[in-house]
């Protein structure tokens, strides 16, 4: 893989198919297959299942054990912007020990936005090897969900469960949302709120930081 002048990736057609978890199990680069969020419970572990999600093609689905995400936001940054083609991105955060992969976990393909790499370095993207379509981004601690891949999402019962509690980066927006959710500038709770017609910041709304941080 090279780079052109304006740091493209380009293809030589000799690259190993990184983006391709491949069904060994053996080798040190597979010993993410036995560490959440890819490890394949057991049944006799009484995975609880609460809700159930897969890929456009099929070949990637998953359960989820928790009732509701530990939160869910929508992320304007321009990174979700482009890799979602989409104005936003709809993020749901689990603990990486609340899903369970029951097929494709084989078929699984990383890229990393930050080295424009597609080996398995967190923070990462996942998605289906053979449709693309984005199953979660893996953090160092959590992962994040794109609800639309949820079956029932679009019942009552699935958008009171996934319901959006905040924006983040919301300055970078391409389409105003007002629906008088806090807006923040950055992340979440961890950068100043700004306001949903202008985009600017509110002052003094930075966050109180811990007196033992």
């Amino acid at each position: 893989m090279t780079e052109d002048k304006d740091g493209n990736k380009q293809s030589t057609g000799n690259e190993p198919h990184q983006y391709q978890a491949g069904s060994s199990t053996e080798r040190k680069e597979d010993e993410w297959k036995l560490r959440a969020p890819y490890r394949i419970h057991d049944k006799a572990e009484n995975f609880d299942v609460k809700w159930r999600g897969k890929c456009h093609c099929g070949a990637v689905q998953y359960e989820l054990s928790r009732e509701k995400p530990l939160a869910s936001k929508y992320c304007h940054c321009t990174t979700c912007q482009r890799m979602h083609g989409a104005p936003f991105q709809w993020a749901a955060i689990f603990h990486k020990e609340d899903i369970n992969f029951t097929k494709g976990h084989h078929d699984l393909g990383w890229y990393d936005p930050t080295a424009k790499s597609q080996t398995h370095h967190l923070p990462c993207k996942v998605q289906c090897a053979y449709c693309r379509s984005p199953i979660m981004d893996e953090g160092r601690n959590m992962i994040l969900l794109f609800p639309t891949l949820i079956e029932g999402i679009n019942t009552p019962e699935g958008r009171k469960a996934f319901e959006v509690q905040s924006h983040m980066f919301y300055p970078q927006r391409v389409v105003d949302i007002k629906d008088g959710k806090p807006k923040f500038k950055g992340l979440a709770d961890e950068s100043p709120l700004v306001d949903e017609e202008t985009g600017e910041e509110i002052p003094e709304s930075e966050p109180k930081k811990d007196k033992d941080s």
